[in-house]
């Protein structure tokens, strides 16, 4: 109700300053104008005035902010989750088939290894984001000939784009593992002619270029922070992150636990790398305790563009994954190994809290693959990598259809045990660190428990901290089976209470219980947000909720302010503050003398300002729409 009536303020503010503006303006022109020619041409000529632009630039500029925080789109909660749709089969469904298939789930972006037209045009109007490949044996022609780049964007882009929202072109893949010299030689140039094409036909920064690398580019990786490529790599990656720099545009990388696993089978590496709970490995160099090994790898990454001067170079996931069957020979495939793999990477990503390096920023990551690849040479695994069978069904379930990665409005217990008793429930230990509750946390929405409500949106979603998060989902895991206390265990990071920890309307289920009991005192340990929650589920921040209020003071009481002859008389005082914020703001919107103008201006945006504040409120909106993401989460984060 909060978000409504601020709402129902923001445009009765507007209107009554519009109104305001008009009914100054129509007395002006009737005491200026004598007759009716004059005033038949007052419109005409307000509208050139300096007055008149300032008015339209200010009406432009809230009604662009009035969109901009009430527009949303649901979709864009999971606009960093991709996949990787392989061709390299000869059962995989039609085109349009896999577009609709990936409609349905939260799948927002698809990356494809070439340029399949077909696969391109059928995500038309869907919104997905495309990345592109150029393949390895296209290089020597594209790095030798502008004309031949050109040629590629003109059959591969522009005949689809922006229908189909191409946003990265991949040349080549994984050419430094080649080691083929003369092919690597050509990666930069052929990097450069493609963005040299794209820039001729106006896509330079709209469409990206960069080209994917496997892990092997590191020479050292553990620890994290001592991250760095490998000696013989590092010649020819110099020149490419440059390139990388200046153009905007990411390093893309492939990091696999499952390979680190194959590479260590420890049982407590199989934890670390599948996110589930585990000691964690310490970093000796910065003291960061590291929970997963996916984590581990991608901040390697970013230590080793530190190491080399481009630590403000983008980090992206090209591929990771798990498949579900092998050769006998090789342990760790399996359909729970990778049920529990991406289910825990979605978890972990739909978090935000980012890595270690960079905490609260998720990272864009195209799991792999969308289908098996039955004829994709290598090892037996190699083939097993889908998410979904060539019939379109899951091959398991990790969250990707829309209704399970969305918030739900209301909490909902789970199934619980037959045998359940009313035991209490499963919250956090005190002294649990943050590092052990986000393993858990990320373990426990693999485990196909309904995190929704913790997520953005959820009615469980704030305070948004791990704390509360997973006192939530170790609550849910608990109650599936009560009778049995080593399901809160998690590591000895947690404890059973018979205080309800439930808040508002979120809802902390127990089985047996009816919901009618009060909310206990454990529920301060778990809560610690102001925020008024709705009883609709949904949430203001108190930025918003003063919206209104500072537009009134803004817009309406310092503009005024100076007419008013009882604040003149009686708070002389507070009216002189008033007006040297006034001049304040004056002088920075408008840059000339505020006494010059004082005569000739009724307000604030009186006529004969200078058209400098016109262009200060259109960069400060393309500001807004820039930091679109930023905003929302901060005024309205349950979008």
């Amino acid at each position: 109700m909060n978000c409504v009536i601020s709402l129902i303020l923001v445009v009765v503010v507007v209107f009554v300053f519009f109104v305001v503006k008009i009914r100054r303006k129509k007395r002006e022109t009737d005491n200026n104008s004598s007759c009716f020619f004059a005033k038949s041409l007052h419109f005409k000529i307000s509208l050139a005035s300096p007055h008149s632009s300032a008015l339209m630039a200010h009406s432009i500029f809230f009604f662009s902010l009035f969109l901009f925080l009430f527009s949303n789109s649901p979709a864009d909660a999971d606009s960093f989750i991709g996949v990787n749709y392989g061709l390299l089969a000869d059962n995989l469904p039609s085109p349009s088939d896999a577009a609709k298939l990936i409609q349905s789930s939260s799948i927002q972006k698809v990356r494809l290894y070439g340029a399949d037209p077909t696969i391109i045009k059928s995500l038309a109007g869907t919104g997905v984001g495309i990345v592109i490949g150029v393949a390895n044996g296209d290089l020597p022609s594209l790095a030798s000939d502008l004309n031949v780049a050109s040629q590629w964007i003109g059959t591969n882009v522009l005949p689809f784009y922006p229908a189909s929202d191409i946003i990265l072109i991949n040349v080549g893949n994984e050419i430094l593992l080649s080691n083929d010299l003369n092919l690597v030689s050509q990666l930069l140039p052929a990097m450069q002619n493609v963005q040299k094409a794209l820039e001729a036909v106006s896509l330079g920064g709209k469409i990206k270029v960069s080209t994917v690398h496997a892990m092997t580019v590191l020479g050292q990786s553990d620890p994290p922070s001592a991250g760095s490529f490998a000696p013989g790599y590092q010649a020819g990656l110099k020149g490419i992150l440059q390139f990388l720099s200046e153009t905007g545009s990411p390093f893309v990388i492939n990091p696999y636990p499952f390979f680190a696993y194959l590479g260590d089978q420890r049982p407590e590496t199989l934890s670390f790398c599948l996110f589930q709970p585990n000691p964690g490995r310490v970093d000796s160099n910065t003291g960061i305790k590291y929970m997963n090994m996916f984590d581990a790898q991608v901040d390697a990454v970013h230590s080793a563009l530190k190491s080399m001067g481009f630590e403000n170079v983008e980090v992206v996931v090209a591929e990771t994954g798990w498949p579900t069957s092998g050769d006998s020979n090789v342990v760790g495939p399996s359909v729970e190994n990778a049920q529990t793999y991406n289910g825990n990477l979605i978890a972990h990503l739909r978090s935000m809290v980012g890595t270690p390096l960079r905490p609260g920023k998720p990272i864009d990551t195209y799991i792999f693959a969308l289908f098996d690849e039955n004829l994709k040479p290598g090892p037996s695994f190699e083939r097993s990598f889908g998410l979904f069978k060539p019939d379109l069904t899951m091959a398991y379930d990790i969250g990707l259809t829309k209704t399970s990665s969305s918030g739900s409005q209301t909490s909902q217990s789970p199934p619980l045990g037959k045998s359940a008793t009313s035991v209490g429930w499963c919250v956090p230990m005190e002294d649990a660190t943050e590092e052990q509750l986000q393993a858990s946390l990320d373990w426990v929405c693999g485990q196909g428990i309904d995190c929704g409500p913790i997520t953005p949106g959820g009615v469980c979603f704030e305070p948004n901290n791990v704390m509360s998060h997973t006192a939530y989902a170790m609550n849910l895991y608990f109650q599936k089976s009560p009778e049995n206390p080593t399901d809160c265990d998690f590591s000895q990071t947690a404890r059973i209470t018979s205080n309800n920890p439930s808040y508002s309307n979120c809802v902390y289920p127990r089985a047996g219980w009816s919901g009618d009991e009060s909310l206990g005192g454990a529920m301060n340990k778990y809560v610690t947000s102001d925020k008024t929650i709705e009883t609709n589920g949904s949430e203001c921040s108190s930025s918003f909720l003063s919206l209104p209020l500072f537009m009134i003071i803004f817009f309406i009481v310092l503009p005024l302010s100076h007419h008013m002859n009882f604040l003149h008389r009686k708070r002389e005082r507070w009216v002189g503050l008033l007006r040297k914020e006034e001049e304040f703001v004056h002088r920075i919107l408008f840059r000339s003398s505020y006494y010059v103008r004082a005569n000739q201006a009724a307000s604030l945006f009186g006529e004969g300002h200078f058209p400098w504040g016109v262009l200060l409120m259109l960069v400060l909106l393309l500001l807004l729409v820039s930091k679109q993401s930023y905003f929302h989460s901060l005024w309205y984060p349950t979008l």
